[in-house]
């Protein structure tokens, strides 16, 4: 399949990428991820472990790996007022997956940027301002979370 956009020419600012690593056991990562995002504002809606299913379902043998699915219920009101089809991306998701026994990385990638580059959400002012809300959310999140 032949992409129709060339993906080196986004930076991973344009994506809203966050990373973060944690020197703490898995477990004790989604907990500490999920108040973290809790005193920021999100919800978590909906939380999976992948790699638990795949473990079970196919004999993956997958290390830990962990998605929340985070909501600031507000800001994703305002997203749908804006478009409807902004719920095929929801909700922001926290990744928390092991590198090492130990050793966690926490990945996000803003939705609503991603929407953007899409063509899921306007360019209009109230889209930016959703982005820019969100993306102070997130950043706060991640501050907290490299300040461990």
């Amino acid at each position: 399949m032949q992409l129709k956009v060339d993906p080196s020419v986004f930076e991973p600012e344009d994506r809203g990428e966050k990373i973060a690593t944690l020197k703490m056991e898995h477990e004790e990562a989604v907990e500490y991820v999920r108040e973290v995002c809790e005193k920021n504002g999100f919800g978590i809606l909906v939380e999976f472990s992948p790699s638990e299913v795949l473990n079970k379902k196919v004999d993956a043998d997958r290390d830990p790996y962990y998605v929340l699915g985070a909501c600031n219920a507000e800001v994703a009101d305002r997203a749908l007022d804006q478009t409807m089809r902004m719920g095929g991306l929801f909700p922001c998701n926290m990744v928390i997956w092991e590198e090492e026994p130990g050793v966690q990385t926490v990945y996000h990638i803003s939705i609503m940027k991603v929407a953007r580059l899409l063509g899921v959400a306007p360019d209009n002012k109230e889209w930016q301002e959703i982005v820019e809300e969100t993306g102070e959310n997130v950043e706060a999140v991640f501050d907290e979370l490299n300040s461990k």
